[in-house]
């Protein structure tokens, strides 16, 4: 399983981690899918993705954007998930954070067939129109999506 975001925003460069603001639904919806306590530590954390066979990146590898905001994104360098895909034929869904990183993987890349693409609602505090429950019941389907890669 692959999750692409869009591009890091402020506060996950300030820290150099993956969904970093506090206010960002990622790590604790990671974690309810699958009925656990979140850990403060970041490190438990990656090792909980991990140990699901989880992968985190982002579509994008640089890009000019304004604070934190991905409708303000321009002049994108994708990174090269071609290759990730190529090397790792073991992934067998990409799931998307959000519409933008969905988006700009389909302005970037083909989609592959055989691979199972998830639109998943956004985790970022900047797209609250949806509360967490409503985002976890639709992220349900990443879980559910890994259940069927167990069971193959």
């Amino acid at each position: 399983m692959l999750v692409l975001g869009t591009l890091p925003g402020e506060e996950s460069l300030r820290q150099v981690r993956y969904y970093a603001h506090p206010r960002n639904l990622f790590w604790p919806i990671i974690f309810a899918l699958f009925g656990e306590t979140l850990p403060a530590d970041y490190a438990k954390r990656l090792d909980f993705v991990m140990t699901r066979r989880i992968a985190l990146w982002d579509v994008c590898a640089m890009a000019e954007r304004r604070a934190s905001l991905d409708t303000e994104i321009k002049r994108e360098v994708p990174n090269t998930i071609d290759d990730l895909l190529d090397v790792n034929p073991g992934i067998a869904t990409v799931a998307f954070n959000g519409g933008t990183a969905r988006r700009l993987y389909d302005r970037h890349f083909a989609r592959r067939s055989g691979l199972l693409y998830l639109a998943l609602p956004s985790t970022s505090p900047a797209h609250a129109s949806l509360g967490f429950a409503e985002k976890l019941a639709r992220w349900r389907a990443l879980r559910d999506a890994l259940d069927g890669i167990a069971s193959s």
